[in-house]
């Protein structure tokens, strides 16, 4: 099991990199209780929340990909230049998050300690799976063009192509499970 994307380029290699995290993270998951699930790590967010947050940005940009195209370049413009390999993105976002960036509004919201720990867990996996499923499902209609001509707004990043938001979910992902596991002492 790994927790390293790779480099994911056209949209068929983005959207299977994050089905294969989605279900890397749900197998890594499964090696933590429900009390380790649900506490902080150290000063940081707890797993639970980790995946609400996960939860939190995917599906936006699925919803995003259901619009179509012409909407979506109405709204933000047209692509002028090509989307950025997925390395670059990586490294850009990195920087970000160095100099003091923030998940701002899709940060988990706080929730009091869950009377069914098992079942609130089930919800929050199913809330972010279903997320990932729709995204790939959404994503499949985007031909390889349509991927660089649409832009999307990141709060971090910018605008972004629609193959460069596809790419900043699979990184992302892979970025918050691995501090999950890392946290957690499990093998990323």
């Amino acid at each position: 099991m790994s927790l390293d994307p790779g480099r994911p380029g056209s949209g068929l290699e983005l959207r299977a990199a994050l089905d294969r995290l989605v279900a890397e993270g749900h197998e890594t998951l499964a090696l933590l209780d429900d009390a380790t699930f649900f506490a902080p790590q150290g000063d940081r967010w707890s797993p639970a929340e980790h995946i609400r947050h996960l939860r939190k940005t995917t599906a936006p940009v699925a919803k995003a990909l259901r619009a179509p195209a012409w909407l979506l370049r109405f709204r933000f413009g047209r692509g002028k230049s090509p989307s950025r390999d997925f390395i670059t993105l990586r490294d850009t976002y990195r920087g970000l998050l160095a100099a003091g960036g923030q998940a701002g509004r899709f940060a988990p919201s706080p929730e009091a300690p869950p009377a069914d720990p098992k079942q609130r867990r089930a919800e929050i996996m199913a809330a972010w799976e279903d997320a990932a499923g729709e995204l790939d499902a959404v994503s499949t209609r985007w031909s390889e063009a349509k991927l660089e001509r649409a832009w999307l707004p990141h709060p971090l990043l910018g605008l972004l192509t629609a193959r460069e938001m596809l790419a900043f979910t699979v990184y992302h992902t892979s970025h918050h499970l691995t501090l999950v596991a890392t946290r957690a002492g499990l093998p990323v």
